[in-house]
């Protein structure tokens, strides 16, 4: 029965407004209801496995990335380009990404340090607190117990060693070899190799053949002596300044004996060489493939090989062909190549332009800091970036990067623990101020991530580090 009430205050509506009044249900709906009509806004993330970088800027979930969990069906290469002018954080990323890499027991690390001040590179704080010897190439120490490379170590195949010859020679003389000089390389490195068996060959035995070929070798091509005599001559200069000249004593002997690469880290500082000399890409290529010989093996381990001032490779054609191939064999072995350069135009715009693409496009990862707006523009055309990243770029501030892993394009905030930061900021006043070392706060700030992490993703079984 209705209520009395209820039913006066329905005809008393009804004569007032004409009309009955509705009565309104309360509102009622599913997940899967608001799924369909709040459409989802942000692109789907890169997983839960793998280290955590930061935060995604505009929908605040944690992003997470490894190239090696990734490496098939999202990425088809490990590599990554890391772009960005000085000051914007790339730096910090590298370390803190390496740091975290390495709290997995399978993963290991190489760093060419090209950076740094007071006599030591910008790693040397963090391998002290890993307890590691950074490897220091020095040509003022070379001769007094410094660490010697030789490119003619037998750990490197013959062809490696002969690919490397005519590397460096074509870095120094900037332009490819002829035939003659060549043909002249190929006989003395073949005539060394097969009567030096006593001891490690090195570059004074190449240099000394080139000047005094012997009479077999040209009889075997029906050549005059003093033709293979002359071809060489070019060649012997320019390897004589590996011997006597101004990079004396770090390839000019058998290889420094217990250099250790099962370590974790291994870092080698080039900081005492010239960032702007030709001895630069010179001692990049011999350290590329002596590493390729000696170091990547075909086990479980998964590699990474962080290059700092990266142009010196991608710009100069000669050793870039050198790391494609590094590349392209790494890709099996699980080595993923980390190149840090600061402007992309340093290495699209020259001679190497069609071996800087090449290896460019390798890199199936890119994350670009700010840049002036030019530069943003030249970026987004050479990396196909969608045109809304390229406007962002000059307007992003520092620890904050425009994210592209195989066309899944982010903006992130890079987050760094506070056991990390001591480590990884370059200004003096940070890395000179007291804190927790690294040893005493590691498992504090492998939770304070792994919590981050899961909270940012709404899981607690993250697989992060």
């Amino acid at each position: 029965m209705r209520d009395p009430l209820s039913a006066l205050t329905e005809a008393f509506t009804s004569f007032v407004l004409g009309k009955v009044e509705t009565t309104r249900l309360p509102v009622r709906t599913s997940t899967g209801q608001a799924q369909a009509v709040y459409l989802p806004t942000a692109a789907p993330g890169l997983g839960d496995s793998g280290v955590i970088i930061g935060r995604e800027v505009y929908s605040g979930k944690g992003y997470i990335y490894d190239p090696f969990q990734l490496y098939g069906q999202q990425l088809p290469a490990p590599h990554w380009l890391v772009l960005g002018e000085s000051g914007n954080g790339k730096s910090a990323l590298e370390k803190t990404y390496v740091l975290r890499q390495l709290r997995f027991r399978d993963r290991q690390v190489v760093v060419l340090d090209a950076q740094g001040e007071d006599g030591v590179g910008e790693w040397n704080l963090i391998a002290q607190e890993l307890g590691i010897t950074p490897i220091r190439l020095d040509p003022m120490t070379a001769l007094d117990g410094g660490i010697r490379l030789n490119p003619l170590d037998p750990a490197i195949t013959s062809t490696g060693q002969l690919a490397l010859l005519r590397t460096i020679i074509e870095v120094a003389m900037g332009h490819g070899l002829d035939e003659r000089s060549g043909f002249a390389l190929k006989v003395a490195h073949a005539y060394v190799n097969e009567t030096i068996t006593n001891r490690q060959p090195v570059l004074t035995d190449i240099v000394e053949q080139l000047r005094h070929p012997e009479a077999e070798s040209a009889e075997a091509m029906n050549v005059d002596i003093d033709d293979v005599r002359a071809w060489g001559l070019d060649v012997a200069l320019v390897l004589d300044r590996l011997v006597d000249g101004d990079l004396r004593g770090m390839f000019d002997g058998p290889t420094t004996v217990g250099i250790d690469l099962d370590a974790p880290l291994i870092v080698f500082d080039l900081s005492h060489i010239d960032r702007n000399s030709i001895a630069m890409p010179i001692l990049m290529a011999i350290v590329g493939v002596w590493l390729e010989h000696t170091w990547i093996r075909p086990d479980r381990k998964k590699r990474i090989f962080l290059v700092e001032e990266a142009w010196h490779i991608i710009n100069s054609p000669f050793v870039a062909q050198l790391f494609q191939r590094l590349l392209k064999f790494g890709r099996r072995l699980g080595l993923s190549f980390v190149a840090v350069v600061h402007h992309l135009s340093d290495v699209v715009d020259g001679a190497a332009a069609r071996e800087a693409a090449a290896i460019l496009k390798m890199a199936s990862t890119r994350t670009v800091y700010a840049q002036k707006a030019d530069e943003a523009r030249a970026t987004g055309r050479v990396l196909g970036l969608p045109r809304w990243a390229v406007e962002i770029i000059p307007t992003l501030t520092p620890g904050i990067a425009v994210w592209d892993v195989n066309g899944n394009v982010q903006v992130v905030k890079h987050l760094i623990t506070e056991a990390e930061r001591p480590l990884v900021f370059t200004d003096r006043a940070m890395t000179e101020a007291s804190a927790p070392t690294l040893s005493e706060d590691l498992a504090a700030a492998e939770w304070e991530t792994e919590q981050r992490a899961a909270r940012f993703n709404g899981s607690s079984e993250s697989t992060v580090a």
